[in-house]
């Protein structure tokens, strides 16, 4: 593949029982949707989600780069909180990503900064995010709604934003930033954005991350605007009941989700996430 030479393996798997969704389709489905999802998680240090013996089996999250890794494979060293550094693997081709489909990397997460040609690590953000969780009793639907409420203040400051649905319950709004944005400016703004929101629908919105307070309510998880914290890639797969993808939406399709109730309207798996591509290309392509 592109001149590496992989060895893949047990292409039977079956990694969701209850779709019969197989590692040989996930490396399949990971292999056809490179071309959109490599630029979003090139330069990026890499966050492996792995389940070996598929979504009911136990998982665990890698970080360091595999001492079996091929030599070929990019890595980074990238400071600790303590001191100590933590070598990613990063993922710039199609073979990479590839090999680490076949290690059953069902999840793949990246965090907001890119390595680039600097020295100094980590780099500066490239994008806000608000991760909007639906709490017990509240839905993707739910989400949506606050979607709606993110963008208007946005739209304020003549600010694009794109959403993508987690793959699992809730949904994302990415903002791309400047250049010279920096981590504590992004990280207050966030934080101002959603406790201003939170005080214009305490019915619907919780900025505190403590459950007790969830119920029926979305959390806007303003603190993700960190170097340290990864957030699940587009296009990655998620490890829920079948295949489900973390597919980039129009904000049509958001608006859609909130009028008619239905969080199934957001709800895709890998089959149809390929077919949405080959239809409308890359609707996350905004963000870089």
């Amino acid at each position: 593949m592109e001149g590496r030479e992989l060895t893949i393996s047990n292409l039977d798997k079956v990694l969701y029982p209850a779709s019969g969704f197989t590692k040989g389709q996930l490396i399949d489905y990971y292999a056809r949707i490179a071309p959109v999802m490599l630029p979003h998680i090139q330069d990026r240090p890499l966050t492996m989600k792995r389940f070996p013996d598929g979504v009911e089996g136990p998982s665990f999250f890698e970080k360091h780069l595999p001492s079996h890794a091929p030599d070929w494979v990019r890595h980074v060293a990238v400071p600790g909180a303590e001191g100590e550094s933590v070598e990613y693997a990063v993922v710039c081709d199609l073979a990479t990503l590839v090999w680490a489909a076949n290690l059953a990397t069902i999840e793949f997460h990246v965090p907001l900064w890119r390595v680039g040609r600097r020295r100094r690590l980590p780099g500066p953000p490239d994008h806000m995010v608000f991760d909007l969780d639906p709490g017990e009793g509240a839905t993707i639907v739910e989400c949506c709604v606050v979607a709606a409420h993110i963008v208007e203040v946005l739209d304020d400051d003549n600010r694009a934003a794109v959403a993508k649905t987690s793959g699992s319950k809730g949904l994302q709004v990415y903002v791309p930033l400047p250049e010279a944005t920096t981590w504590d400016r992004i990280r207050t703004e966030a934080y101002q954005m959603a406790t201003e929101i939170e005080r214009s629908r305490p019915d619907l919105v919780v900025s505190n991350m403590r459950r007790s307070l969830r119920t029926k309510k979305v959390l806007i998880d303003w603190s993700q605007n960190h170097p340290a914290k990864t957030t699940v890639a587009a296009y990655s797969l998620r490890a829920r009941p079948t295949e489900t993808v973390s597919t980039p939406v129009t904000w049509e399709e958001v608006r859609q989700c909130a009028d008619t109730g239905d969080p199934d309207l957001l709800r895709f798996t890998a089959p149809e996430v390929l077919d949405r591509v080959a239809d409308g290309g890359d609707l996350f392509a905004s963000v870089l």
